[in-house]
């Protein structure tokens, strides 16, 4: 057997091929650990995140009945204001005409039932001096 230079740097070689894949064998062994504990949180999210998705949709649900529930307390809330709209200007149409027609009349006879009472307050008197 002849030992050569060429097979002793072919036996280094081997060696040191040898020694790198034993050196990246345990990251690659980790790495597959991590992929392994990241596919199982994975599948655990999935299970347990159905259920919280269910009662959310019912959640969901519920909320669009009240808010369809407060549209419709706002719709007549709507019709009440416009109803108290149109009787507040019916009263001030009323107030309106009533003053047009009976105000100045009613003030006149009110100015002239007081000057009455002045002039009969001032006959008084005139006769309690005499």
């Amino acid at each position: 057997m002849d030992i050569t230079l060429g097979s002793i740097a072919g036996m280094v070689a081997a060696i040191a091929f040898v020694a790198l894949v034993a050196i990246l064998a345990v990251p690659l062994f980790k790495l597959g650990r991590v992929l392994e504990e990241t596919r199982l949180a994975v599948r655990d999210l999935g299970h347990s995140s159905v259920p919280i998705l269910t009662e959310l949709q019912g959640t969901v649900r519920g909320v669009n009945s009240e808010l369809e529930k407060v549209g419709v307390v706002t719709e007549d809330a709507a019709r009440v204001t416009g109803h108290a709209t149109v009787v507040t200007e019916n009263a001030a149409q009323l107030a309106t005409l009533f003053s047009a027609t009976l105000g100045g009349p009613l003030v006149r006879t009110a100015a002239i039932s007081y000057g009455v009472r002045q002039a009969l307050k001032g006959q008084r008197g005139r006769r309690a001096k005499r």
